[in-house]
């Protein structure tokens, strides 16, 4: 096969002309084919027919599914990487409000609950979308946070926190339990805060 300069190329390269935004637009569709299907329901075609490419720019830029879902999950979840930083900024006393209001303020954003909704429907459905999402919880957020507190449990007290929090936002926002999916964020907040602070700070 020739490109536009007449050279030729390997069957499933992207040509020279290609735009330097494809791969941003595959990372895209993919965010919205796994928050609207899951994992499972997902696939690199459905994919690369979502972002208009064809299948084989998707395998070049990312490889595997899974390796295309770690790659849009690791986008989706940098603001989320934010929260060891945005809780140790204040007393450690306020340290579970800091926390809970930040994790609501990003499913309550639009723009970032999207991309959130793909890693939880995934990551509960599926072992491999499930092992990708511990690996950036665990590795990226968890001992980040736990490095900031005081006990020797630090660890577990992070994974109680992020377990009441994750939980609450599956109820809320995937399977819109009522009343919880209709309440006003600042009355959840407000319940939870305390809630969190326990796990983190309490005896």
């Amino acid at each position: 096969m020739s490109d536009a300069a007449g050279g030729t190329r390997r069957r499933g390269r992207p040509p020279r002309t290609e735009s330097a935004g494809t791969r941003d637009r595959i990372l895209t569709a993919a965010r919205e084919e796994f928050s609207e299907r899951g994992y499972e329901k997902t696939s690199v075609r459905g994919i690369a027919k979502a972002a208009g490419v064809d299948p084989a720019l998707v395998h070049h830029y990312f490889g595997t599914k899974e390796q295309v879902f770690e790659a849009a999950v690791e986008v989706a979840f940098a603001p989320v990487l934010g929260a060891p930083e945005t809780i140790g900024d204040g007393p450690l006393d306020g340290v579970g409000e800091r926390l809970t209001r930040f994790f609501f303020g990003l499913w309550e954003n639009p723009a970032t609950r999207k991309p959130l909704l793909a890693i939880v429907r995934s990551a509960v459905n599926n072992d491999t979308a499930a092992a990708v999402f511990r690996r950036l919880i665990a590795a990226q957020l968890l001992r980040r946070i736990a490095a900031q507190l005081d006990p020797p449990d630090a660890e577990l007290r992070a994974e109680l926190a992020a377990a009441q929090l994750v939980g609450c936002a599956v109820l809320r926002y995937v399977i819109k339990a009522e009343p919880l999916a209709s309440a006003d964020p600042e009355r959840i907040i407000a319940r939870l805060a305390p809630v969190v602070q326990g796990h983190l700070t309490g005896p």
